[in-house]
């Protein structure tokens, strides 16, 4: 963990020191929790983010061979449009 130093206005300072005694906490807590929060997001919203994308190509045909559907766009001409430039 690193050492850093905030400056914060007067209405902010007192709600976090309010906060903290609400909550029994400290406010570098407090600061690191909403930090993560905005910048990494919450660990539940990124388990849902996860969870709602599990089967979401099922049912489209074109990507029932993934091996193939893989290999059909690696197919390309860009060597050999390349060596015309």
């Amino acid at each position: 963990m690193r050492r850093t130093q905030l400056y914060l206005d007067e209405d902010l300072w007192t709600a976090l020191h309010a906060q903290a005694r609400r909550t029994g906490t400290t406010v570098s807590e407090l600061v690191r929790q909403a930090a993560r929060e905005r910048y990494l997001g919450g660990l539940e919203e990124r388990g849902q983010a996860m969870r709602s994308i599990v089967g979401m190509w099922k049912d489209r045909p074109e990507f029932a061979d993934s091996v193939g559907y893989i290999r059909k766009l690696r197919r390309d001409d860009r060597l050999a449009r390349l060596e015309k430039k």
